[in-house]
């Protein structure tokens, strides 16, 4: 589905230039908003450069909006009139979605990145394209009947644990789906009637980390993330994703790192994907499935040393994976979520060891290592920024829905 904008007769060069700051300066307070939560007018004032008349009348605008609110809890940091808080509202929503081999999850959230609903329905084998869109779309549907009439809808954010044409919304391969060239936002949004926009899972969980979690305050980033759809990454340079020049880059899960001949999800020999399984370990602990919490409460338990083999085994294999995004990236920062987080947590000190061994001096300085800080609701709010970018981008001409 197409968003249009609002047509206007002839407009003048200067109106035109007059709109395109406004909307600049719209999006300028609402990016605020959404990485520094409520704010005086004040401090929006200082952040933006703007002065306190401009500032009033953008969030004025916002405000008629409904995009944001303003409370009577005043910020007197002066002498003078104190300033009102300013927040996002809270009724403006989108809705997420991760189809997974094992179960489709959709959540509703809102501008500020609140996961407000969150249902993970589960299948009996992997979903094919159109019982992920009916899953999909019938929890959409009870989420807005159940929903306040103040409640308004942005729109449908989809993450996909395979290579995504973000252009057109085709999913080109996904292959713990076995999807292959299927138009999933078109299929979505056919079936909802609400715009769908779709991108790679982890590509989506490293600008939330970014954004809201481990990655705040760092603009070079390396991120890495496991779940039941394999491993994934995101590189961040300048405070921006890299996607390269098809928008297939970080998937790191395909870096070779052995001549073992262990193959993963896409037949490549010998990746760190194909040696980092989660399937692996919870057959090897005898567990059906478990979600990052459960594996790591399991494994405060005793282990087999099979168990203990598995795991360092794996940890191992990451640390190479580590030591390599590093000497290429020179990041300031290292993010591993999902899974991958659950074997950081086992042994911190083997991983990080063995990761200093293969990797160069130089750009280990200063360098951290950390796990992701979202956890279970990581992809429902990476995906719901992506839900929210052109609505933030462009907060005047963009369409919102009634639930």
């Amino acid at each position: 589905m197409n968003r249009t904008r609002e047509n206007t007769s002839q407009p003048s060069t200067v109106g035109s230039n007059r709109d395109v700051i406004r909307q600049h300066n719209l999006s300028a307070v609402l990016r605020l908003l959404q990485k520094f939560g409520t704010m005086s007018r004040s401090a929006l004032a200082q952040r933006t450069g703007l002065n306190r008349s401009t500032i009033s009348d953008l969030v004025t605008e916002l405000e008629d909006l409904g995009l944001i609110t303003e409370s009577d809890t005043s910020d007197r940091t002066g002498v003078g009139r104190p300033s009102r808080m300013v927040a996002l509202s809270e009724d403006v929503v989108v809705f997420a979605v991760n189809p997974e081999a094992d179960a489709t999850t959709v959540g509703m959230v809102t501008l500020s990145g609140q996961v407000i609903r969150k249902e993970r329905i589960t299948t009996s084998s992997v979903p094919d394209p159109i019982e992920a869109v009916e899953v999909a779309g019938n929890a959409i549907a009870a989420m807005r009947r159940e929903a306040g009439k103040h409640i308004r809808v942005a729109g449908i954010g989809v993450a996909v644990p395979g290579q995504v044409r973000v252009g057109d919304g085709v999913v080109r391969l996904a292959p713990h789906l076995n999807w292959v060239e299927v138009p999933f936002a078109s299929m979505l949004n056919q079936k909802t009637g609400l715009p769908v926009s779709i991108d790679n899972d982890a590509g989506l969980g490293s600008i939330a980390e970014l954004d809201h979690g481990a990655g705040r305050s760092f603009s070079e980033v390396v991120y890495i993330f496991g779940g039941t759809g394999g491993i994934g990454g995101g590189v961040i340079h300048n405070g921006a994703l890299i996607r390269g020049s098809a928008g297939y880059a970080g998937e790191i899960g395909h870096m070779r790192i052995s001549d073992s001949p262990r193959d993963d999800y896409s037949g490549l020999q010998g990746t760190l994907e194909a040696l980092v399984s989660r399937d692996e370990l919870l057959a090897a602990l005898d567990l059906q499935n478990a979600d990052e919490d459960e594996l790591i409460e399991r494994l405060k338990q005793p282990i087999s040393g099979r168990v203990k083999k598995i795991l360092e085994s794996q940890l191992d294999a990451l640390a190479v994976a580590l030591g390599n995004v590093v000497n290429v990236f020179n990041p300031e920062v290292v993010v591993v979520a999902g899974y991958l987080a659950v074997l950081y947590g086992y042994d911190p000190d083997r991983l990080l060891s063995r990761f200093r061994w293969g990797t160069l001096n130089a750009p280990q300085d200063r360098l951290i290592v950390r796990p992701g800080e979202l956890g279970p609701n990581l992809l429902m709010i990476g995906a719901a920024g992506l839900a929210f970018a052109e609505l933030v981008e462009k907060p005047a001409s963009t369409q919102i829905f009634n639930a």
